[in-house]
């Protein structure tokens, strides 16, 4: 039995709005398949599209709440995770909390007066390309973390979680959490989340992984942030022991890069470890989204419980292979991992 609140996610609440479009619909918004993008002025109108379509459906997402909200459906235990993020104070936003409560995840969401932030989950053949607008999400402020309700969530957490979307947010936030799981020799970790934040976030994700215990991200990701550092690499394996290598001192030092289909590598220790993911026919995959975002789920629910680190990433690969099964990132009443 894990302990109340034993897992904190901090990150941008996006709601989902998913539905499946046709290559006319990409080209009209200058979309490419599989990207993951924030929304300027010529990607709004698609919100109101996409809902108008009468395949839509709403998810809560946002990459770190997925994490958190697949952690919690795999360890069945009401209120082991919890939340934190910024919302508007509006039916999307009502939706979210809703949701939350729901999955069992207890969220302490900053309630802002602004649109709640929406992601455009667009759907084609099983890819997914997904355009973000923030909106409230872009609000998040340290004032909100440092309340007294707000901080006994961080105190009371022995392993926190970020994606690194929440770096164009609140890095300020970030380093707050990360400096006390440094201090109270609390296990942080982050994700490379998307090539954007290696290129243009490039000094704060920085100073972010100089705290972390495990690093994630896809082997897109990895190759991206080894080019804007000028590594010279593509080689993925080197890639994660240079990463690694990046992390704090504190014997964990862990870079965990999925490579879709492909075995997940693991750099520990100056070793590399490779992992084979469980294969699924084509046809079975009916949507990639959240994909990335359930794998870390799967592997923060073991590894709050001291699992190896072989069931840390069986659970991860278990979570994923549910996820792309169905549509959004979305999962059944009870997990079947033992």
């Amino acid at each position: 039995m894990v302990s109340e609140g034993i897992l904190l996610g901090m990150g941008n609440p996006l709601l989902d709005i998913s539905s499946p479009v046709d290559e006319e619909f990409l080209k009209k918004y200058d979309i490419q398949p599989n990207n993951a993008i924030i929304a300027d002025e010529k990607h709004l109108p698609m919100y109101d599209e996409l809902a108008a379509k009468p395949t839509v459906e709403y998810i809560a997402g946002g990459a770190t709440q997925n994490t958190i909200r697949v952690a919690q459906w795999m360890l069945q235990t009401p209120g082991a995770t919890s939340y934190m993020g910024s919302i508007g104070k509006d039916k999307y936003g009502e939706e979210m909390k809703k949701n939350a409560q729901a999955y069992g995840v207890n969220a302490h969401y900053y309630e802002v007066d602004v649109p709640t932030g929406t992601c455009a989950v667009c759907v084609t053949g099983g890819e997914r390309s997904l355009v973000a607008n923030l909106a409230a999400a872009n609000h998040y402020k340290p004032e909100h973390l440092t309340r007294p309700e707000n901080w006994a969530l961080v105190e009371k957490a022995k392993y926190i979680y970020i994606a690194g979307f929440f770096l164009t947010v609140s890095p300020e936030s970030i380093m707050l959490v990360a400096e006390h799981a440094a201090k109270n020799n609390k296990v942080f970790s982050m994700n490379l989340s998307a090539t954007f934040i290696c290129e243009f976030y490039t000094k704060v994700q920085d100073d972010a992984l100089k705290y972390c215990d495990y690093i994630f991200g896809n082997e897109t990701e990895a190759k991206k942030y080894a080019e804007v550092h000028k590594w010279e690499t593509e080689n993925v394996e080197e890639i994660a022991l240079k990463l690694a290598a990046l992390l704090k001192e504190s014997g964990r030092k862990t870079a965990v890069i999925t490579q879709g289909a492909d075995p997940v590598i693991v750099a520990h220790d100056g070793k590399v470890t490779k992992y084979p993911v469980i294969l699924l026919p084509q046809e079975k995959i009916v949507d990639t989204n959240g994909a990335g975002d359930a794998f870390v789920g799967g592997f923060l629910s073991q590894l709050v419980q001291e699992k190896s680190m072989a069931e840390c990433v069986k659970a991860g690969c278990y979570a994923a292979n549910v996820i792309i099964q169905r549509s959004g990132c979305t999962y059944p009443e009870k997990p079947d991992f033992n």
